[in-house]
């Protein structure tokens, strides 16, 4: 059982009121809260170990090197990967991805296939985009049905001998669909399609296993898992990170450089140029340590259940539209009310002391299958408590009722 009191303590924003209301944060698929201890070890970092990492003999780069190399392990551990040669440090998911649009892609050819969902975030449409635009690649859509799930029932047809990868997120930004991956995963495999999964809504709120879901690559970020911002992660099969080319050039990826050739380093360095944001990435290890600490599977249960109260409560509320009503769902819900502009509502929510996300959410082509501009999206963390969403709930219905 989650102690939300001790919880909510170790946030001190949680503390600020917004017009003269106490906060009430509904926007951690946008980006989570930091805890005490993830601050705590940002400070020690930078006031008792700051040393570039890898580069030095003395005691201070030791430290900092070993506090980046265990926070490695702590991830790779996190999602069950076979080894830290596997666990690749990047800026963010959206990094992480363009890494394999970049590296990956490099050996794809005019005519080759890529297969995306329409669910997708634009940071797992754009990098393919790009590459299109190298390669003359083709891009095909897995659409969705009428409760925001994927067609799982075409998917398969949509294979050719031309298709190279499948990339696709885990849970849906927009709608909270907890897309069925594992088994997408097995029909490209029996295709000898490999798979890219982006984890960003996921890896929060889910135990995630990558040797489980046999997943080729899987990307997330340290800012929506109670971690600071700036700090990455690609998860990648060896067998597929040895075959790439280095995303960029520079220090530590090096093996040997003269101007005649420049030789590369092992696996995870070969992807990691130049200096790390090693405060960072040492803080997100204790990120994860403090949601092991709670318990993965405990924050999903709370975060279900809030799910299930707001969406009850919102129903109740006249022309209120829910996007996404798929079967298996993660803490996130959209919606509208009547023709009460998502901006609107959300504006006004806020001078009531609610932090919500308003607009398309970086899912403009999913925007448009769904016939809609934007959307009041409210997300769940593992601070938030049932009498926020009672408070939540209300306030949707009293801004309602002022148009």
């Amino acid at each position: 059982m989650i102690d939300l009191k001790e919880i909510r303590a170790e946030y001190p924003i949680l503390d600020r009121k917004i017009y003269d209301r106490p906060l009430v944060y509904l926007d951690s698929a946008a980006t989570s809260q930091t805890p005490r201890c993830v601050l705590d070890s940002i400070n020690d970092m930078y006031t008792t170990k700051k040393a570039n990492v890898h580069r030095g003999v003395h005691t201070l780069s030791q430290e900092a090197t070993e506090m980046q190399e265990i926070a490695r392990e702590k991830v790779r551990a996190f999602i069950n990967a076979a080894s830290t040669q596997e666990i690749i440090f990047t800026r963010g998911t959206t990094e992480s991805i363009n890494l394999v649009a970049s590296s990956f892609g490099d050996k794809l050819c005019n005519g080759d296939e890529i297969i995306l969902t329409v669910m997708e975030h634009h940071s797992n449409i754009v990098p393919w985009q790009l590459l299109q635009k190298r390669k003359r690649i083709n891009i095909r859509v897995v659409p969705m049905n009428d409760k925001g799930e994927l067609r799982t029932d075409i998917f398969e047809d949509m294979f050719t001998d031309n298709t190279r990868l499948v990339a696709m997120c885990h849970v849906s930004n927009v709608l909270g669909t907890v897309n069925p991956v594992k088994e997408m995963i097995a029909i490209a495999h029996r295709h000898g399609v490999p798979v890219l999964v982006d984890g960003a809504q996921s890896t929060p709120h889910l135990r995630i296993d990558v040797q489980d879901l046999d997943a080729d690559f899987y990307a997330f970020s340290a800012h929506k898992m109670y971690g600071p911002t700036g700090v990455g992660v690609l998860y990648g099969k060896k067998k597929w990170l040895d075959s790439m080319t280095p995303y960029q050039g520079g220090g530590e990826m090096i093996g040997h450089v003269s101007f005649e050739k420049t030789t590369f380093a092992e696996l995870p360095f070969k992807f990691e140029a130049g200096t790390p944001d090693f405060v960072g990435i040492a803080a997100f290890g204790e990120a994860i340590d403090y949601m092991e600490r709670i318990g993965v599977e405990q924050i999903e249960a709370h975060e279900h259940a809030l799910l299930q109260q707001a969406t009850e409560g919102l129903m109740k509320i006249p022309e209120m539209r829910i996007f996404g009503n798929a079967a298996h769902k993660s803490g996130v819900i959209s919606f509208l009310v009547g023709n009460i502009h998502h901006y609107d509502m959300g504006m006004l929510l806020d001078k009531l002391g609610i932090a919500v996300r308003t607009g398309h959410h970086c899912a403009q082509p999913l925007m448009t299958s769904l016939g809609i501009e934007g959307t009041v999206r409210a997300s769940f963390g593992v601070y938030n408590t049932p009498e926020e969403v009672d408070t939540f709930v209300a306030a949707v219905a009293r801004v309602a009722k002022m148009f």
